[in-house]
């Protein structure tokens, strides 16, 4: 599982056999989420409370390019 970004207690990574939508995985502690990143839209939320899940949407908007990037270098290699 490849990790993107490390950033205030969010881990941002994705697997290695992953699935279109372009998507990243977020775990903070035990929660995790699953964040599309064409829109950022949430796609499934596993325990993130309401403050940790809008700020780690806000980081997803923020760093799209990045993981974009990350994404298709690794996925179309």
């Amino acid at each position: 599982m490849p990790t993107l970004l490390l950033l205030d207690g969010f881990r941002f990574s994705f697997y290695s056999l992953e699935h279109n939508p372009p998507h990243v995985h977020v775990s903070k502690g035990d929660a995790k989420a699953k964040i599309n990143l064409i829109d950022c839209s949430l796609i499934d939320n596993q325990g993130l409370k309401p403050q940790d899940l809008k700020l780690a949407i806000e980081l997803v908007a923020q760093n799209k390019i990045m993981f974009l990037e990350k994404w298709n270098l690794y996925f179309n290699n």
